[in-house]
């Protein structure tokens, strides 16, 4: 427990690889499986975040972020919870290309979409649109529990949504956006609201892009 009875820890983890992952497809809202390698991650993070004692672990509805949650959810008692606003960001045209096939087809614009949070991609969402998704879920969460503080709620999504809803929670201007990298599989956002309620979270980050440390015979 914090040694801040007041304060509310929220995990942001992202899924295990997927087969999209490793050949650089953009998956989008395309609902894709894990690899095997994919749930081997999944159990070591879940190894790793199980000493977290979560109250509460809330998933994307797609696969690949579910069974990641489930590898967490059987190292504890706390049930696993879908929420569809979770899903990665929409891709729209772009969805099941390779990135190679995007910049051949659209020259510059994944650039342009990485460096401007109000960039939609053909027929999809911007960042500003995930993170506007995603930011009820927790704003609810911190109405609705209150046995969070002192504790932690983990969310299981995917890399773009994670990044968006970071920027969301900390009030990030949209030109900052940009500064919250790519998470690699796995990988998880901590951040801590030191906030006296919902109109005022707090919201403070604390660790962008952690992992567990994966002995090279369990890969």
């Amino acid at each position: 427990m914090s040694k801040y009875a007041g304060v509310r820890t929220l995990i942001l983890l992202r899924h295990g690889q997927t087969e999209w992952n490793a050949s650089d497809r953009m998956q989008g809202q395309i609902d894709t499986d894990l690899t095997d390698l994919g749930r081997r991650q999944a159990k070591e993070a879940a190894r790793e975040l199980v000493s977290r004692n979560a109250i509460a672990i809330v998933s994307s509805d797609l696969k690949r972020a579910y069974d990641t949650a489930l590898a967490l959810g059987d190292h504890t008692t706390v049930p696993v919870v879908r929420d569809p606003r979770l899903r990665e960001t929409h891709l729209g045209d772009w969805e099941g290309l390779t990135h190679l096939e995007v910049d051949a087809d659209y020259p510059g614009a994944r650039v342009a979409w990485r460096l401007d949070a109000t960039y939609r991609p053909p027929n999809g969402e911007s960042k500003l649109e995930v993170g506007a998704r995603a930011l009820p879920v927790v704003q609810e969460l911190f109405s609705e529990r209150q046995d969070w503080p002192g504790r932690t709620i983990i969310l299981v999504a995917h890399g773009g949504l994670i990044a968006a809803l970071t920027a969301a929670l900390l009030d990030l201007p949209p030109q900052n956006w940009p500064i919250l990298g790519g998470l690699a599989n796995t990988s998880w956002v901590q951040l801590s609201s030191h906030g006296p309620g919902i109109e005022q979270p707090g919201w403070r980050l604390d660790v962008w892009n952690a992992a567990a440390k994966v002995a090279p015979d369990v890969l």
